[in-house]
């Protein structure tokens, strides 16, 4: 009976040490990967380049890039006209005499807003095509930039968790510590009380 007991407080004494060996290099290994400013020391120019992609993005610079591209492409984009019927049209309603002017204006907001729809639809479908080539190249590069912000390096990860076992060792000497003169106290006190 006695040594299953103390089979079982072993394998406990043992899974307690390897918990507390886990701990600390979580500890060490979440310390290292949020410890920005010594990551800036010691690479600022990729520091740089994360900042100024965030930057570019956030201001919008693939859509001005984008735009540039197209102006270059197609050139500028002209002027609407003050009239926007063709001239066989506007012969046409002008044959219809007094009533020419009502059915003009309505010829115009129905063509008007038959061209609004047409360049949503177009701004729509721009936008998809855009979204679809774009979206794997910003999941990447956000993908890489987490995990050259989150992930520690070998350097750093290992001072911080020389850093958290020293704590650790210095704790457990304190608490050993207190509990020794707790235990010479319960003694002194112990004689006290027989004597």
């Amino acid at each position: 009976m006695a040594t299953t007991t103390d089979a079982a407080r072993v394998r406990v004494l043992a899974a307690r040490a390897d918990l507390e060996e886990q701990l600390q290099l979580l500890e060490a290994s979440g310390r290292a990967a949020v410890d920005i400013p010594a990551r800036i020391k010691r690479s600022p120019a990729k520091a740089a380049a994360i900042v100024g992609g965030a930057g570019f993005l956030v201001l919008k610079g693939p859509q001005r890039l984008f735009g540039r591209a197209r102006r270059a492409v197609r050139g500028e984009r002209s002027d609407l006209p003050r009239r926007m019927l063709p001239d066989e049209i506007e012969k046409t309603l002008r044959k219809l005499g007094d009533d020419g002017d009502k059915v003009r204006g309505a010829l115009e907001r129905d063509f008007a807003g038959y061209v609004k729809r047409a360049e949503k639809d177009r701004k729509g479908f721009a936008s998809i095509v855009l979204l679809a080539a774009a979206k794997p190249l910003l999941a990447r590069g956000a993908r890489a930039a987490s995990e050259l912000l989150l992930s520690p390096d070998a350097e750093n990860f290992g001072t911080r968790l020389a850093q958290v076992r020293e704590r650790a060792e210095q704790q457990l000497g304190r608490s050993q510590a207190t509990a020794d003169e707790g235990d010479v106290r319960d003694t002194l006190g112990s004689k006290d009380v027989t004597g």
